[in-house]
């Protein structure tokens, strides 16, 4: 059995030609047709603040786990992730720094195909010294987990390949593939990571490049397709 995974900064459904059209990025999740999809810069509306969850859920045929972080002034705002698997357990883990935006990391427990997995999706913060801080948080996390298979994804907002938060990730899941996804019309920085652990069992890794994905939004997804 395989599984797909992606990770998806929508930058509040904003594109690059500066309009927020959520049906946008919907049909950019159609095209990833992931298992699951952990999307960071998720806003809601204070109006409507089901609607925009409501649509990304349809579009992806998947429930959504919200870890909105905090309320902006159009709604909440922060992580979802997107599950065609039924979640057994979810814990919401504050990874904020004071002083910083808030930040947070979602730990969700599934198991597939008799596959216990553990999915901690995150987006990190601006700061070296922020970000070092977050991954601590994320590496004690999984320190606890006892699943098969260990998936991180999400935007780690980590501009130099070697900074020292990524050589602790490297260490605990050895060396993975770095792909540009930001900005999306033309990928030079590798912000977006998928991690897995088992390292053997993820299969591919690829950004997604379309049409629609080079303006719906200011990152590209990132995908990978893990064998269980």
């Amino acid at each position: 059995m395989k599984l797909r995974v992606a990770t998806y900064n929508i930058h509040s459904c904003i594109g690059r030609d500066g309009a927020r059209n959520t049906t946008r990025i919907a049909q950019v999740l159609k095209e990833i047709d992931a298992d699951l999809i952990a999307l960071q810069e998720v806003e809601t509306l204070i109006a409507h603040p089901e609607s925009v969850l409501a649509e990304l859920e349809q579009a992806a045929v998947a429930n959504a786990i919200s870890g909105f972080t905090y309320l902006a002034k159009q709604g909440h705002f922060g992580n979802v992730l997107l599950s065609r698997i039924p979640v057994r357990a979810v814990e919401h883990i504050d990874i904020s720094v004071p002083g910083r935006e808030p930040r947070g990391l979602i730990d969700a427990k599934l198991t597939f195909d008799n596959t216990n997995l553990t999915i901690l999706a995150t987006h990190l913060g601006l700061s070296p010294g922020e970000r070092r801080r977050q991954v601590r948080g994320v590496l004690s996390a999984l320190a606890s987990s006892t699943a098969d298979v260990n998936i991180v994804l999400g935007d780690f907002n980590e501009w130099l390949l070697w900074g020292r938060s990524m050589r602790w990730l490297k260490r605990r899941f050895n060396k993975m593939p770095a792909l540009a996804t930001f900005p999306a019309h033309r990928p030079l920085l590798s912000l977006d990571r998928i991690w897995v652990d088992p390292a053997e069992r993820m299969i591919s890794l690829k950004v997604h490049r379309s049409e629609l994905s080079a303006v719906a939004s200011d990152h590209l997804p990132l995908i990978a397709e893990i064998e269980l």
